[in-house]
């Protein structure tokens, strides 16, 4: 290895350009190192094209000018070797036996470019400097997809209970197909994130992941938000528009609250499932689009179908493949975990250490109803870290109506006052919760007359509210 005897006194305020030579003669080289360092690049030369290769896989220079014919390795192989080992490396190929042949074959390799010996400074440093900001911009490229990936990813899907695991095997079965999908269930409960991961688990996970809610967008927009708009189609129309539909082509697209989109959509959005056509707002010439379409909807379709407020052959095309999201009052096991990882992702984004979550506060997460689903419990966390002063989340941080909910939003409807879907420590809490909160409203927050009625010492009650958190205020007439 040959280097330049002399460290580099300035540091500039843009770094040098890091340049590696190989060629197998000693004289060659020491005197490309001279050249270069002269034109303001750190340089480093080899001899020993193996020894070169092992230097740039450790450190990675910006450009490799190597030698096309060398005894131990050919400028080819090295050049090969390295595109294996470092991609974005860009490599100039020098010679002092230039052929046609040799130079397509050199860039065909992937090489940069190719240069004959002997050179003209001024040429060589450009075609170095050129090198060298393609390398930038191959790795800034780079960069920016892995952050478009990054977002793109959907956010894991938590939860260990046995509802959750068979979502996810149902998610995994149906991922690979091209059908359509109707996502369903309350709001809150992740049917954008469902859509998001059945994408990433399909062939289409390179294409685009386009969603656009129905219900947010007025009716007079939605069709050119939809399908797109030619120029001059309606007034304020100034360009050419593409729309959601067309911008997902090769990709996913996903409606959200299909319920809410107008009859007249409708007959266009079952043309798109049809006919894989679509023509813009204000045109005439159609366009083949490739989509797969998954749509979600928290109403009664089947009931607005009844009510002649949805098309039954959309509805049809769209109900291929159905998946009923669970409320999370019916997957308790799962709000633990989901808590704590609220905690981890906020904490993160609010950039303050990671807190715990005492014992008490999480039994009253887990008692509560979520009438708002798991959108309710990542507001709760999130808010409750805003406020928090400690580093324990303890049950007077979490809001009121969480520690103390009315009676109805501890009570599933339909299982006897109590989630029969719960460990039976939590359905018994949540059952001591609901009887002690019924008594106290009965007795208008008197603790010696609801202990009365339930047969106990009124020191037992006023031991069993403290544990439940309750506050005797919310009961009081």
């Amino acid at each position: 290895m040959i280097q330049s005897p002399l460290p580099m006194v300035n540091t500039p305020a843009i770094a040098p350009i890091r340049v590696v030579v190989v060629d197998d003669e000693p004289n060659m080289c020491r005197i490309m190192v001279k050249l270069l360092e002269d034109e303001g690049t750190q340089a480093t030369a080899f001899t020993d094209p193996q020894e070169a290769l092992r230097a740039i896989e450790q450190h990675p220079p910006d450009v490799v000018l190597t030698d096309l014919k060398m005894p131990a390795m050919s400028g080819l192989d090295l050049l090969r070797a390295i595109k294996a080992a470092r991609e974005t490396v860009e490599v100039i190929v020098m010679t002092a036996y230039g052929t046609i042949e040799n130079a397509i074959e050199t860039l065909k390799r992937g090489a940069y470019d190719y240069v004959l010996k002997p050179f003209d400074t001024g040429d060589l440093m450009r075609v170095i400097h050129k090198a060298a900001e393609r390398k930038r911009l191959l790795e800034v490229n780079i960069r920016l997809s892995e952050q478009l990936v990054a977002v793109d990813t959907p956010s894991p899907m938590i939860g260990s209970s046995q509802p959750m695991a068979e979502l996810r095997d149902l998610i995994r079965k149906v991922a690979p197909a091209e059908s359509a999908v109707l996502i369903t269930g309350e709001s809150g409960t992740g049917k954008e994130l469902v859509a998001r991961t059945i994408h990433s688990q399909s062939p289409r996970c390179r294409g685009r992941f386009v969603a656009i809610n129905c219900g947010s967008i007025p009716e007079t927009l939605l069709e050119s938000e939809l399908f797109g708009h030619e120029k001059g189609a309606f007034t304020g129309a100034e360009a050419q528009k593409l729309g959601k539909i067309e911008w997902a082509d090769g990709g996913t697209l996903f409606l959200d609250e299909i319920g809410e989109l107008p009859m007249n959509l409708q007959v266009k959005l079952l043309r798109v499932l049809q006919d894989k056509t679509i023509t813009r707002v204000g045109g005439l010439e159609e366009f083949t689009v490739d989509v797969r379409l998954l749509a979600a909807t928290n109403r009664n379709l089947r009931r607005m179908l009844r009510n002649n407020q949805f098309r039954q052959d959309l509805y049809y095309r769209l109900n291929v493949i159905r998946i009923e999201i669970p409320p999370l009052r019916q997957r308790q096991k799962d709000i633990g975990e989901l808590a704590q990882h609220f905690v981890a992702k906020h904490c993160a984004a609010l950039n303050r250490p990671l807190v715990r979550m005492g014992a008490a506060a999480q039994r009253a997460l887990e008692i509560y109803r979520w009438p708002g689903n798991v959108r309710e419990l990542e507001n709760v966390i999130e808010r409750t870290l805003v406020l928090l002063e400690g580093d324990e989340i303890r049950i007077e941080d979490l809001p009121a109506d969480i520690v103390n909910p009315s009676p109805s939003e501890l009570t599933p409807t339909g299982h006897g006052g109590f989630t029969v879907d719960a460990e039976y420590r939590i359905a018994k809490e949540q059952f001591d919760r609901i009887y002690v909160a019924a008594l106290l409203a009965r007795s208008g927050g008197s603790v010696s007359e609801a202990a009365r009625q339930a047969g106990m010492s009124r020191r037992n009650l006023y031991e069993k509210i403290e544990r439940l958190g309750l506050d005797l205020r919310q009961f009081k007439r």
